[in-house]
């Protein structure tokens, strides 16, 4: 039997695609990798809000799994839009990694550093931190931004430690931020195999049932509050609590709440944020 994987081309998308691989080979069957170029791919300099919403980096490799062309969609959970697809289920979560963001090429946040990132959760959460950061946008994937920083002299950038960790690259960590201090995206850490609606069999033996209880209590809070990738939104289970927030882009403000019901926790950040916005 042969399955067919596809993720995107990245070096990060296949070394993940290839975790997806191990799994899927240990129950006898042939792999073959099928990179697929997303939207978010293409376009490596427009801010995420240019082209497109949450989901950018999925959109085509869901169209080819309901196409037929892929048996199974290997995804960073935190890329997916927080509702399934029609016709699409995960059908296994990989156990996750470390959820934290990293600070890279400094050990701490100091007053006055540029930092970059294209992230308005990140740069919310910076800003709100300590208003005179200097937040840069800085786009590509791990080894393009870490490449731009140096040569535009950043003191810093923020990204995901999973990243740095599966290609690696751990050592470029200066510190792993609590999430105190920036809150991770929802299902950040964590790796989704995506298959067809009735086909879970070819990767159910996988899933992490714990991994799973946490992302999809996070996934189910930012889709009660409806927010895209786009705003300034974060939700983090620590296997106890399940966290969240909602902040304005430049940091003035930030709402956070904490609960075991993610509905009632979406509730309570709705309320805060709009009661924000009409004062």
């Amino acid at each position: 039997m042969l399955v067919r994987i596809g993720s995107r081309g990245s070096r990060l998308a296949l070394v993940q695609a290839e975790l997806a691989a191990e799994v899927v080979r240990g129950r006898g069957a042939e792999v073959a990798l099928v990179p697929i170029t997303t939207s978010g791919d293409r376009d490596r300099s427009s801010p995420f809000g240019q082209i497109g919403e949450r989901g950018v980096f999925v959109k085509e490799i869901e169209e080819a799994l309901l196409a037929g062309r892929i048996d199974v969609a290997v995804h960073s959970a935190k890329d997916m839009t927080s509702t399934d697809t029609s016709g699409l289920v995960v059908g296994a979560y990989l156990e996750r990694d470390d959820p934290r963001d990293a600070l890279v090429g400094a050990a701490e946040l100091r007053p006055g550093m540029r930092i970059g990132t294209a992230s308005v959760r990140r740069r919310a959460q910076l800003l709100r931190h300590d208003p005179s950061i200097s937040v840069e946008p800085l786009r590509g994937n791990v080894d393009t931004r870490l490449r731009k920083a140096r040569e535009r002299g950043l003191d810093a950038l923020v990204l995901a430690a999973c990243g740095l960790d599966r290609l690696g690259l751990a050592a470029e960590i200066g510190l792993r931020l609590p999430p105190e201090t920036m809150l991770p995206e929802a299902a950040q850490g964590a790796l989704a195999l995506q298959v067809r609606a009735g086909e879970e069999a070819l990767v159910a033996h996988a899933d992490h049932t714990e991994t799973r209880r946490r992302v999809e209590a996070e996934r189910a809070c930012v889709a009660a509050v409806g927010a895209g990738c786009l705003a300034p939104v974060a939700a983090h289970h620590d296997g106890e609590l399940l966290t969240a927030l909602v902040a304005a882009e430049d940091g003035s403000w930030i709402e956070r709440r904490s609960g075991s019901d993610p509905a009632a926790v979406a509730v309570e950040l709705l309320e805060a944020s709009a009661a924000r916005q009409a004062a």
